[in-house]
């Protein structure tokens, strides 16, 4: 089979493909703030973040470095989609109103979704997500730094998983820790476009390892 040729592109963005998350962080008054985001990947229990520096969710991140990972189902895209054009800044920032955004400080009315209480933070759990990882924040990256146009305007967040939480029926047979990768069908982002993720296409030779291999120990005297 013939290769055809590649070309060369210089897309704006380099999304191609990563899982949407519904981000909770506190806002000052005490309430939870949601923000879809989909620029995500985890490494053993951390997880790294990118968010809009100027946005709500960086702001209280930044005051208090607690939040919720809230993964969502390919089944609520529609409730996602409902914030995608929403702030929790009531000073709008200007690229965000140019683009469409309004200030909602109620997102989960706004969503039509349902905050629970976490165990181990303070911002709420998306009850209506399969699944919800509790964390707190261990350090904010300027993205940028060395490029004066971008205007350090991209946080990475290092945040350190304390508590997971799953739908019942994620389980994996017989492993009480453990999600079974068929069950599971998160929605995805692919260049602003939402998928969801289809059938196994491959069996995988990392999938003879044990996942127990994995595991990370806890730090010595480290608490949630």
């Amino acid at each position: 089979m013939t290769t055809p040729a590649h070309v060369a592109i210089d897309p704006a963005i380099l999304y191609f493909g990563t899982p949407v998350v519904l981000l909770s962080s506190l806002n000052e008054d005490g309430t939870t703030n949601l923000m879809p985001m989909s620029s995500v990947f985890w490494l053993g229990r951390r997880a790294v973040l990118g968010i809009g520096a100027k946005s709500q969710t960086a702001l209280n991140l930044q005051r208090r470095p607690e939040l919720v990972m809230n993964l969502v189902a390919a089944d609520l895209a529609p409730q996602v989609d409902r914030l995608a054009l929403t702030t929790g800044r009531r000073d709008v920032p200007r690229w965000k109103a140019e683009a469409g955004y309004v200030y909602e400080p109620d997102k989960f009315r706004a969503a039509g979704l349902t905050g629970a209480p976490s165990a181990t933070v303070g911002p709420c759990r998306v009850a209506e997500a399969p699944v919800h990882l509790e964390a707190r924040v261990r350090a904010l990256h300027p993205l940028g730094v060395d490029d004066a146009t971008a205007g350090r305007s991209t946080l990475a967040v290092e945040a350190e998983v304390t508590r997971v939480w799953i739908a019942p029926g994620l389980r994996l047979a017989g492993f009480p820790d453990r999600v079974d990768p068929d069950r599971w069908r998160p929605l995805i982002m692919s260049f602003q476009q939402f998928y969801g993720l289809g059938a196994r296409v491959h069996p995988s030779r990392l999938a003879d390892i044990d996942e127990e291999r994995y595991r990370v120990p806890a730090p010595a005297g480290r608490t949630a």
